[in-house]
């Protein structure tokens, strides 16, 4: 089934799908866009986003690792996020694509650290995701919150 959104993913041309599977994708390319923002995947990133897609998607094992190398191999080829930004905001409400946000701060701040890149990409996802400020900062302080971090 992985392997079916993937092949529309590459031959569909307009691969906005609506299916949960293709969602998951989306989700999946913009959280590895987060880690890989220094040109680097780093270890604390990298279990950040098995953690979320995990818990947020209950998938485990195989299932897991096909979404993070489908997301991997998709952002490596992707040269922009709009294709993945457009479907996530035609097909989430908006409480989803603030999720989605929160999700990406969790990544960014997975090492401790938030780098002025990823916070950049965070703040274009929001707005093409069509969440306003005040929830893409609220979302960050829940997450701040929640890893004990200083505000």
């Amino acid at each position: 089934m992985m392997l079916d959104v993937l092949l529309k993913f590459f031959t569909d041309p307009d691969p906005v799908a609506k299916t949960t599977d293709s969602l998951q994708v989306m989700v999946a390319v913009l959280l590895v866009e987060a880690a890989n923002r220094n040109d680097r995947f780093p270890e604390p990133e990298r279990a950040a986003i098995r953690r979320i897609l995990a818990e947020r998607y209950r998938l485990e094992g195989a299932d897991l690792d096909r979404l993070l190398a489908a997301a991997d191999r998709l952002n490596h080829d992707s040269v922009q996020l709009f294709r993945f930004t457009d479907g996530l905001s035609k097909n989430l409400d908006a409480e989803q694509r603030v999720k989605v946000i929160e999700m990406l701060w969790e990544v960014a701040y997975a090492d401790g650290v938030l780098t002025a890149d990823e916070d950049s990409l965070i703040r274009q996802v929001a707005g093409l995701l069509l969440v306003p400020d005040r929830d893409r900062g609220a979302a960050r302080k829940r997450v701040m919150t929640r890893l004990g971090l200083e505000l």
